[in-house]
C-alpha cells in the first residue's frame, strides 16, 4: 500500500512509498481503512527536526477519518464497515492519567499516531485500543465534517475549556489559523460574550469575520494592541487562548490579559520561550497549556450532527494521496492562503 512516510536523512525528509498493509498486533486494535485525512502544523513540525521523540521511517498523519476494515477478537464496539472519526491520541483508559482524563499523558499512549507508530497518510492504519479512540459517525455527518473531530477541533475545544468561561466574558484568541478558528467556535459553543481575533494574516481575519466566528478583528502589525484592546474592555481581557505559536505571541498574551484572568497556551513553539517573569508577576495570571486531552469527541460529533458546528470552510484545497508531496509542498509554503488541505483515497 501508499504511505508517506519520515525519512530524517532523505533530502526532503519525507518519501512516498510502498509499505505493507498493517496486521493486528492486539486484540483490541482495529486495521482502519482511511478515507479522507489532513496535513497537521505537527507533521510539518516532524519534518523539521522539531518533535525528537517521533521515530524515523513512521508514517504521517494523526488527523483522520475511515472505515472498520478488520477487527481484534476482544473489540467490543466495533464492526467491519463502520464509518468512524479517529481520536488523535492512543489511550488505554486503565492507566492513572486516563482515569483522571488525562489522556495526553497515557501511560501506554498519548500522541503515538503519526509519531511514534504509524499513522494515517497511507491506505491502511492500525489503530490500538480501538474500543476508546474510534468514534461511530451518524449517517448526517460526512467525512469531511468529522475530519477535525479527533485534533485541531478538540484543541479548540480543550483551548476555551482552559479559559472557564463565563458569559459575560471578552477573551482574545491570539491566532486565526485553524486551531485558532476551532477555538473561537468553541468558546461561542460554550457562553463567551465577546470574542477578539488577533492575527497579522489578513486573509484569516477576513476568513473568520465572514464565518461570523469572532467579533473584533485586530492585527497587530497595523495597530497598538494593547490600545485597541483597552478600547474594547478596559481593565484588559478576561481571558487569552494563544494559538499562534510567533516569536513574541506569548508575551501579547500577558500584554493584553487583564489582571487575575487566564492565559490558555495550545501554541506549538518551534524555540524556547522566556517567560517575563518580573514583567507580570502583580497581574496574578494563571497560566494552562499542554497537548490536547481529546475527551470530548463524542460530544463534538453530536453538536456536527445538530449542526451546531461546522469546520469544512477550514478546507483549502484537495489532494489525491499519490499527490500528498505536492500537498505538503502547498500547505507548508503557502501560508498567507491555506488553512488545511485534505487528502482523498
Amino acid at each position: 500500500m501508499k504511505a508517506l512516510i519520515y525519512n530524517k536523512n532523505s533530502n526532503k525528509k519525507i518519501e512516498l512509498v510502498e509499505i505493507e498493509k498493517p496486521k493486528i498486533i492486539k486484540d483490541t486494535d482495529v486495521i482502519l481503512k482511511v478515507t479522507l485525512s489532513s496535513i497537521c502544523t505537527s507533521d510539518i513540525h516532524i519534518k523539521k527536526g522539531f518533535v525528537p521523540r517521533a521515530n524515523d521511517k513512521v508514517v504521517l498523519g494523526h488527523e483522520f477519518v475511515g472505515v472498520v476494515d478488520e477487527v481484534g477478537n476482544n473489540v467490543k464496539n466495533l464492526k467491519i464497515g463502520d464509518r468512524v472519526a479517529v481520536n488523535c491520541e492512543t489511550f488505554c483508559n486503565k492507566c492513572y492519567f486516563c482515569k483522571c482524563g488525562f489522556v495526553n499523558n497515557c501511560i501506554n499512549g498519548g500522541w503515538e499516531l503519526g509519531c511514534r507508530i504509524n499513522g494515517a497518510q497511507a491506505e491502511y492504519v492500525r489503530i490500538p485500543y480501538a474500543d476508546n479512540t474510534l468514534y461511530k459517525l451518524p449517517n448526517n455527518v460526512s467525512d469531511r465534517n468529522a475530519l477535525f473531530v479527533g485534533d485541531i477541533l478538540s484543541s479548540g475545544y480543550f483551548a476555551a475549556l482552559m479559559l472557564d468561561i463565563k458569559k459575560e466574558d471578552t477573551i482574545g484568541i491570539i491566532g486565526s489559523g485553524p486551531v485558532g478558528m476551532c477555538a473561537m467556535i468553541s468558546a461561542k459553543i460554550l457562553g463567551v460574550k465577546k470574542i477578539v481575533a488577533i492575527d497579522i494574516n489578513e486573509k484569516r481575519l477576513k476568513i473568520a469575520k465572514n464565518k461570523g466566528l469572532a467579533d473584533y478583528f485586530i492585527n497587530p502589525d497595523k495597530v497598538d494592541i494593547e490600545d485597541e484592546i483597552k478600547k474594547i474592555t478596559p481593565y484588559g481581557l478576561d481571558g487569552v487562548i494563544e494559538a499562534a505559536g510567533g516569536k513574541n505571541t506569548f508575551n501579547m498574551a500577558i500584554q493584553i490579559a487583564r489582571p487575575n484572568s487566564t492565559i490558555g497556551v495550545v501554541a506549538m513553539y518551534e524555540e524556547d520561550q522566556i517567560f517575563p517573569l518580573p514583567n507580570c508577576y502583580g497581574k496574578n495570571l494563571t497560566y494552562k497549556t499542554g497537548g490536547v486531552d481529546a475527551i470530548h469527541c463524542e460530544e463534538l460529533i453530536q453538536l456536527i450532527s445538530e449542526n451546531k458546528i461546522n469546520t469544512d470552510f477550514l478546507i483549502t484545497k484537495s489532494y489525491k494521496l499519490e499527490n500528498i508531496l505536492e500537498a505538503y509542498e502547498y500547505f507548508e509554503n503557502s501560508k498567507e492562503d491555506v488553512l488545511k488541505v485534505e487528502i482523498t483515497y
